[in-house]
């Protein structure tokens, strides 16, 4: 038990500075590009899939809760939401950075994530069109915006050392969990278990990617680079992972129904999507 206990406290304390100076670049970046983003993706109409796609992927926190708000007030579509909450990988860019995963494996990950947005967004606004279920009435005044970052308070130089400090916090305890039940049941056994099984393992990843939490990417993060899931349950993972974005939908959209066919098709996505990298081993 100590020597877990050690080990899990060294994994943490070593990625200390690459934690922090990731989070400064990605604080400078939200604090330069946040309004920029939503004023561009307010304005794309029926491109807004491949921007909302592309400003996703862009490592800014919190933008899934700013593109959930503009939802909510029909500034944007249902497509253009999707595309958001899909490309958004939350805390996986600073993880892999500071545990240097190769930057091109990043990029893949980024890139796949990338293109599946843009795909499911075009597809989900064609149909609502077909069907014309889509309203695009704004309701702007019932909105109230709900950031979590606060730059503009805080300062960028704080906001990154609180956003390091909660995510090291995260590392550490989920590092710890991970350790104990890897000692517990064994690596080969949860790996032959949930890694390589095509349904499984991105079925279980999806489903930890929902919680409205920065922790989910964290989790599945952390699994893969530990080697107990593979590359196509960790995407199937990190695309149902829209950070506190679901949360925001079911305070801000008064439709639950719709709320909840939200999350369940995105957990659809998520699951088929996986299955699918799983099947073709493209990752």
């Amino acid at each position: 038990m100590t020597e877990i206990l050690l080990d899990a406290i060294i994994d943490s304390v070593k990625i200390l500075p690459f934690l922090f100076v990731t989070y400064l670049i990605m604080e400078y970046i939200e604090h330069k590009m946040s309004e920029k983003s939503k004023i561009t993706i307010k304005k794309a109409g029926k491109w807004g899939p491949l921007l909302g796609s592309t400003v996703g992927i862009i490592p800014q926190c919190g933008f899934s809760a700013s593109a959930t708000n503009l939802y909510s007030a029909r500034v944007i579509s249902l497509g253009t939401l999707m595309a958001v909450y899909l490309s958004t990988s939350d805390e996986m860019i600073p993880v892999f950075i500071s545990e240097k995963v190769p930057i091109l494996t990043l990029a893949k990950i980024l890139a796949i994530k990338f293109v599946i947005g843009i795909i499911f967004g075009f597809i989900i606004d064609f149909i609502l069109r077909i069907k014309n279920k889509e309203k695009q009435e704004e309701k702007i005044e019932e909105i109230c915006e709900h950031e979590h970052c606060h730059c503009e308070e805080n300062g960028i130089f704080k906001s990154a050392i609180k956003h390091t400090i909660n995510i090291l916090i995260y590392i550490f305890v989920i590092t710890l969990i991970i350790n104990l039940i890897v000692e517990w049941v064994g690596e080969d056994n949860i790996a032959s278990f949930v890694g390589n099984h095509a349904i499984l393992g991105p079925a279980i990843s999806s489903l930890i990617g929902l919680i409205p939490n920065c922790a989910a990417s964290v989790i599945i993060t952390n699994l893969y680079i530990q080697n107990i899931i593979s590359g196509a349950s960790l995407i199937a993972g990190l695309l149902t992972g829209a950070g506190v974005g679901i949360i925001i939908l079911f305070r801000t959209n008064k439709n639950i129904k719709e709320n909840i066919t939200i999350v369940g098709l995105l957990y659809v996505i998520g699951v088929l999507s996986g299955i699918v990298l799983q099947v073709i081993g493209i990752v």
